[in-house]
């Protein structure tokens, strides 16, 4: 158990990516907070294990110092802060009424909470010579039509992690974290039913979508020792992304 007493934050640790990468920590040892707005609807638990779970808006500055300074005075530290919490409808740019806001929000939620909770987080990671795992998306490296404001954001996160790795160099050590598709709870929203899933899961050159877990242990290397020497880097966690076309072309012509 490589990460045996020390605490790790999770934001947005309730289901999905979050819970995954919670699970993999609690499996790690570590002993785990999930921060998110509202309760799991069960437990986030590995085992016998079992992450508490604290309540907070991400997106307001005050209450997230707060949360931040009760984990403090509750465990005594804090080694790292997986800023996982973000998300986005689908919806193209131009299209419906009070637009503006809604993508100021989602640009809100995926690139400044992370930044807000890093900064309330800063001073316990200094101390212990801990580590911030932003968690990207491919959506930040290529265009991504239909969530144009969250791709946008997702690379600004990108950014914001390697100014910050080199800020807060010795002490602390930022990475990014992209995943690219991921089989959760929420996966019909994005690719329909277990037809269209699978489907999907055939243009990834690793032949399927990743499972939380595997973010999740994606997630536990950079916050280990083993990634000592690792900071400002980007992990690319997509199953090789996605197949060319041009291959497919390709085997259909030589079949043919």
């Amino acid at each position: 158990m490589e990460l045996k007493g020390r605490v790790v934050v999770v934001t947005g640790g309730t289901r999905g990516v979050g819970a995954g990468i919670a699970r993999a920590f609690l499996a790690a040892g570590a002993r785990v907070v999930v921060c998110a707005r509202r309760p799991p609807d069960r437990p986030v638990e590995e085992g016998d294990r079992r992450a508490s779970f604290i309540a907070v808006d991400l997106r307001e500055p005050a209450a997230v110092h707060d949360v931040f300074q009760e984990i403090a005075q509750r465990y005594g530290r804090l080694d790292c802060l997986v800023n996982n919490a973000g998300g986005t409808p689908y919806r193209l740019l131009g299209e419906g009424e009070g637009e503006a806001a809604r993508h100021a929000r989602v640009v809100e939620l995926n690139l400044l909470a992370p930044m807000t909770a890093s900064l309330a987080a800063h001073p316990w990671l200094r101390a212990s010579r801990g580590s911030v795992v932003m968690i990207g998306s491919v959506s930040g490296t290529r265009p991504s039509p239909g969530t144009a404001a969250y791709g946008a954001a997702k690379a600004g996160l990108e950014s914001l992690a390697r100014s910050m790795a080199v800020e807060w160099a010795p002490e602390v050590r930022v990475n990014s974290l992209v995943p690219g598709m991921v089989r959760t709870e929420l996966a019909h929203l994005h690719y329909g039913d277990a037809a269209g899933v699978e489907a999907v899961a055939a243009t990834v050159p690793l032949g399927r979508l990743a499972e939380p877990s595997d973010i999740g242990a994606a997630a536990v290397f950079l916050a280990s020792d083993r990634a000592a020497y690792v900071s400002g880097a980007s992990l690319l966690v997509h199953g090789g992304g996605e197949r060319p076309a041009f291959l497919d072309a390709a085997t259909t012509n030589k079949e043919a």
